[in-house]
């Protein structure tokens, strides 16, 4: 056998192609993983705070943005949360559950990491990195790839190359220059999972207010969510906003109702009542930080910041009532691919099979985890998907 022919080649070394490296392996087939990066997994590494947010107890297909909500389905039914979780354990790693049902490792992303590498060993998966890829072709049967480390035959081609997100781990947008020489169709590709950025007096808020966390419940297009909402020098990020960030279209204004937990106008209403002598601010700042109370009374209410709440008319209180629960702004954009965790859209999944993520017009040819029309919440959803995804593929390619 020609030492450079292989049944299977993967590009990509992240979760979902060397999830898929091993799935395949495990078949008895010979695989080899083509890594552009001088290592596999830099994303895997750097995710979760170095803890690796790995998948999440509450996996549902409404947990995932894509032009076809029910592509996803399948292959998450097919791998699920539980069967990651089992193979965590197999491998003695240590985790623990924060909120939302996140799952993170007790020490370090690298633990997920060696387990798959670990897996990839044991399924005599080759693996090859600094490898740049030159040219691809389909020949018959299979692909040819062309490459800085050697020239390498297979039957099938999967591509696993990641999104746009984060370029200084290595991502380009190599996935979808393949997926066009192919002739599938790509949806419009956006940052998402990203900071908000502003320009206006927002942005001067936010720069003074850097570091501050506040929990909120923020809103776009119907959609919202209730996370803590963190101020930066550029603008504001945090859990709520990165989710939100997935939903939001250039141009438009997101909500926040920074007292989720209360009736604003009755709060206020009741305290005009209860403590008349005192100021708005002072009261206020039982529920929030005193600096952002401080910033809201000098946009809001200006003009009553040293009246006692007795001399401030209601309809003004009712008025401030709604800016502290549907208080509008309008970002000027995101911070982008930089510091986005995910890349939104991309392969348009109408032309992959969603039982076994093959192209349907080119044989052979498979994509999986991020690259294509399928995007998790924040919360470990993307790792499943990777994982589920790569399962998918290396049962069928």
């Amino acid at each position: 056998m020609n030492p450079n022919n292989y049944d299977v080649i993967i590009l990509g070394g992240g979760a979902a192609g060397l999830f898929c490296a091993f799935t395949a392996g495990q078949r008895g087939l010979s695989i080899l993983v083509l890594d552009s990066s001088n290592k596999v997994g830099k994303k895997i590494l750097m995710s979760g705070g170095g803890r690796c947010n790995f998948t999440n107890l509450d996996i549902q297909p409404e947990n995932y943005l894509s032009a076809n909500p029910h592509f996803c389905k399948s292959a998450l039914n097919g791998y699920n949360q539980w069967q990651f979780i089992e193979m965590v354990e197999q491998h003695h790693i240590a985790y623990h559950e924060r909120k939302h049902g996140e799952l993170f490792c007790d020490d370090s992303a690298k633990d997920i990491l060696k387990m798959l590498t670990d897996e990839c060993a044991a399924a005599n998966v080759v693996v090859k990195t600094s490898c740049a890829i030159n040219t691809i072709a389909a020949t018959e049967p299979g692909y040819k790839v062309e490459t800085s480390l050697g020239n390498f035959q297979s039957r099938s081609l999967v591509i696993a190359t990641g999104g746009l997100s984060i370029p200084t781990m290595g991502a380009t947008g190599f996935g979808y220059e393949v997926a066009e020489q192919f002739g599938l169709n790509l949806l419009p590709r956006t940052a998402g999972l990203v900071p908000f950025t502003f320009t206006d007096w927002v942005k001067d808020i936010s720069d003074r207010l850097s570091g501050l966390a506040v929990d909120v419940e923020m809103s776009v297009n119907g959609v919202s969510f209730r996370e803590n909402l963190l101020f930066t020098h550029r603008g504001i990020s945090g859990p709520a906003a990165l989710q939100l960030s997935s939903y939001w279209q250039s141009g438009q204004s997101i909500s926040i109702n920074l007292l989720p937990d209360h009736n604003a106008i009755e709060l206020l209403l009741g305290y005009k009542k209860a403590s008349a002598k005192s100021l708005l601010r002072n009261l206020l700042s039982q529920h929030l930080p005193k600096s952002l109370v401080l910033e809201l009374q000098n946009v809001h209410w200006p003009g009553h910041a040293d009246k006692p709440m007795a001399e401030i008319p209601d309809a003004a209180l009712t008025k401030v009532a709604e800016q502290l629960t549907n208080w509008q702004l309008k970002p000027s954009g995101t911070e982008g691919y930089r510091t986005a965790e995910v890349t939104l859209c991309g392969v348009d999944t109408d032309q992959l099979s969603s039982k076994t993520m093959e192209c349907k017009t080119q044989s052979g040819l498979y994509f999986v985890g991020e690259v294509m029309d399928v995007t998790g919440h924040l919360g470990g959803y993307n790792f499943q998907w990777a994982w589920a995804s790569g399962y998918a593929a290396g049962q069928y390619v």
